[in-house]
This record gives structure tokens, sequence and C-alpha cells, in this order.
């Protein structure tokens, strides 16, 4: 029972696309295979994103100790 209405929830995801909606089980299996290659992309983009973003924060915290060593010395 419990495969069957997971079965039809499935069949009723949506994914909206420029506006439109469409049902991921009308869409052709290139265009699924399409959708999981944008989605592991959109994942490595925010990996990405958030090591940036510590390295940024570590950048920052160099450059704080730079100035430091620097007012030290003068």
């Amino acid at each position: 029972m419990l495969e069957n209405s997971l079965e039809t929830a499935a069949a009723s995801l949506t994914i909206n696309i420029d506006g439109e909606e469409y049902k991921l089980s009308d869409l052709s299996d290139a265009a699924r295979s399409q959708l999981t290659n944008m989605q592991a992309v959109d994942r490595q983009i925010a990996d990405i994103q958030q090591q940036l973003a510590i390295m940024q924060t570590a950048r920052n915290a160099y450059a704080t100790a730079l100035n430091g060593e620097i007012a030290e010395k003068h």
C-alpha cells in the first residue's frame, strides 16, 4: 500500500521551467536526465560557493593579522 501511494505521489511531482509547470512523469527520459545533471551541477555550485565564503573569511583574518603586524612595527 505504501508503495502505491509513493508511486502516486511521484507521478504528480512537478517542476517549474521558465514559468511553466511540468509533471516529471510527462518528461522524456532524456529531459529527466538533463534535469538530474542540472541538479548535480547546482549542488556543486553551492559547494563551491560555500568553499569560497570560507576562503574569503580566512583571507580577511589573514589581512587583519597582517595589519596588526604592520601596526606593531610602526
